[in-house]
C-alpha cells in the first residue's frame, strides 16, 4: 500500500479524516531518521490550521481515576457540542519498551463518541508525565479540529512536570483523605497548579473529599499565584455520578477569559512555542549523538568501564561529547 505523502496527509487530518489522522501521528511519533523530514514537512501544512483549541493537562497519582473522570468530562464536553481530543499517555517498561496503552479500554463511550478522538501513546522513557511526541500530537488533533484537548499524563511524581509547560490549563487531581499527598507530589506541582481537584466526593467519601478540598484550599493560598489574574481553587467532583464534572469545564472558561482580558493567554501560548523549540532541539541532538558512528565506538568501549566503576559517568558522558564534536 502506497504511503500518503506528507501533502497527502495534511489535507486528510485538515477534512477530520480519522484513519488519516490516526497515520499522521504515527508519522511524527515514528523514531525512524527517515520519517523526520516526513513530519516536519507534515507539521509545516499543520501549524497554520492549529492553535485554536484550549489545551488542558490532567495529572494526579495513579488510582485518582484520571481515565474515569477524563471520559464523564469528555462526554459533558462533546454534548456541549465540543470536539474533544484525549491525549492519554502510558508509562513504558523501563526493561522492555513496551507499554500497555489501555486508556481506550478505560474510556469505552468517549472512544465511540463521533466528536471525540483518543489517542493513547508510551512515554518511551520520557520524563514529564508525556510522550516525546505530544506536542506534535496536538497539532494534528487541532489542525483536524478540534477545540478541546486533553492530556493525561503518566501519573503524578517528581519529574510529572513538563506537561504544564505545553497545556493552557494544569490541572491536579487528589484523592479524598489525601491530607498528606503535599509530601506525596511535593510543592512544584502545587505551584503549577491552575486547578485542583478533589475526585471521589460521593457516597461513604463525600465528607473526606470535603476536608482534603478544604485542606487544599488552605495550602494552595500558601502558594504565590503563578499568574497575576488568576488564582488556584481547589474543587470536588464525582465521575461516577457527574456531580461537580461541569465546574471543571467553567473554570476552564473563566480561566480563559482571565487571561485573554490581561493579555497572558497570547504570553503562554508564546512560552510554549520556544519551550518546544528547546526540547525540539534536545530531542535532535540526542538523536544526532546516537547516530554518530565516532560516539557509538566510543560507547561500547566506555559501557564496560562505567559498569565496572574504572571511569565516572562523567567522565565517560565527557569522553562521548568529545567524539561526537570530532567525529
Amino acid at each position: 500500500m502506497k504511503r500518503p505523502t506528507p501533502q497527502e496527509l495534511a489535507a486528510g487530518v485538515r477534512a477530520g479524516q480519522r484513519a488519516m489522522m490516526g497515520r499522521a501521528i504515527t508519522l511524527v511519533e515514528s523514531t525512524r531518521p527517515e520519517d523526520r523530514e516526513a513530519a516536519n514537512t507534515l507539521l509545516e501544512h499543520l501549524a497554520p490550521h492549529a492553535g485554536e483549541s484550549i489545551r488542558i493537562g490532567i495529572t494526579g497519582s495513579p488510582g485518582v481515576g484520571k481515565s474515569t473522570l477524563i471520559e464523564t468530562f469528555g462526554r459533558q464536553l462533546t454534548a456541549a457540542g465540543h470536539r474533544v481530543a484525549v491525549l492519554a499517555v502510558d508509562p513504558s517498561s523501563g526493561r522492555t519498551g513496551g507499554s500497555i496503552l489501555g486508556d481506550k479500554t478505560r474510556m469505552t463511550e468517549l472512544a465511540r463518541d463521533p466528536k471525540a478522538f483518543i489517542r493513547p501513546s508510551p512515554s518511551g522513557g520520557t520524563l514529564g508525565g508525556v510522550a516525546r511526541r505530544t506536542r506534535e500530537t496536538m497539532t494534528v488533533c487541532e489542525a483536524a479540529g478540534y477545540d478541546v484537548v486533553l492530556v493525561e499524563t503518566v501519573g503524578v511524581g517528581q519529574s510529572e512536570v513538563m506537561v504544564a509547560g505545553m497545556v493552557d490549563m494544569f490541572v491536579v487531581l487528589v484523592l479524598p483523605g489525601s491530607g498528606d499527598e503535599l509530601q506525596g507530589i511535593k510543592r512544584g506541582i502545587l505551584e503549577l497548579a491552575d486547578l485542583l481537584v478533589v475526585t471521589k466526593a460521593d457516597g461513604d467519601g463525600t465528607a473526606a473529599a470535603l476536608r482534603t478540598c478544604q485542606q487544599h484550599a488552605n495550602a494552595l493560598r500558601l502558594i504565590p499565584p503563578k499568574i497575576p489574574v488568576w488564582t488556584p481553587t481547589a474543587m470536588t467532583c464525582s465521575a461516577l455520578s457527574g456531580d461537580g464534572v461541569d465546574a471543571i469545564w467553567s473554570n476552564a472558561e473563566t480561566f480563559r477569559e482571565a487571561l485573554n482580558a490581561a493579555g497572558f493567554w497570547e504570553d503562554r501560548r508564546r512560552e510554549q512555542g520556544v519551550r518546544w523549540m528547546w526540547r525540539a532541539l534536545e530531542d535532535g541532538l540526542r538523536d544526532a549523538v546516537h547516530r554518530d558512528p565516532a560516539v557509538r565506538a566510543k560507547l561500547v568501549a566506555l559501557e564496560p568501564e562505567v559498569r565496572s566503576g574504572v571511569r565516572t559517568p562523567d567522565e565517560a558522558a565527557a569522553l562521548l561529547l568529545t567524539a561526537f564534536r570530532e567525529g
